[in-house]
């Protein structure tokens, strides 16, 4: 959606040491969840980069299945983003949180139990065959407009450190 209003993406792992972030107009910074937390490298780069992040425009959004349910699916309810925010001084002006996917299949054996036990704690599906889409394409509809409109951009650059793209598999 993004360069389909006629702004330029470029997605970059977030370990990527040649990043000249002066040279873009907006950063957003993507993190999943994994055992619970961020990636340190995602704690690392803020770190090393805060201050032109904050003269920048610039979102984060954090993805994890804990976003599936309807009253922690907000960036005020998802504790996930809550801890990560505490644990920054970086104040992001955007936010969001999406649900993201489950495809048990794709992880082994021993990530595969661990993530049905946490499943199964919180109350999801344990199916080990399951592949489940909790992602609200509409919220990354609206999340994507909105940085469209942050600012008429010539470019963004998307940093990622699993290096997925959000897009609309619509």
């Amino acid at each position: 959606m993004i360069e389909q209003q006629n702004n330029i993406v470029t997605l970059l792992p977030i370990d990527n040491e040649t990043i000249a972030l002066d040279d873009f107009d907006n950063i957003i910074i993507g993190a999943s969840i994994r055992y619970g937390k961020h990636n340190k490298k995602v704690y690392e780069f803020i770190n090393k980069n805060q201050e032109i992040l904050e003269n920048k425009e610039n979102a984060f959004f954090s993805v994890n299945i804990v976003a599936r349910k309807p009253n922690k699916n907000t960036p005020e309810t998802n504790p996930y983003l809550l801890k990560f925010l505490k644990q920054i001084s970086w104040k992001p002006k955007n936010l969001a949180v999406f649900g993201g996917k489950l495809d048990y299949q794709k992880y082994g054996v021993f990530d595969r139990q661990m993530i049905r036990f946490i499943m199964w704690l919180t109350k999801g599906d344990t199916d080990p065959k399951s592949v489940i889409e909790y992602t609200n394409w509409e919220e990354v509809d609206k999340f994507a407009k909105l940085i469209c409109n942050i600012h008429n951009k010539t470019l963004t650059r998307s940093i990622s450190p699993d290096m997925e793209c959000i897009s609309n598999p619509q």
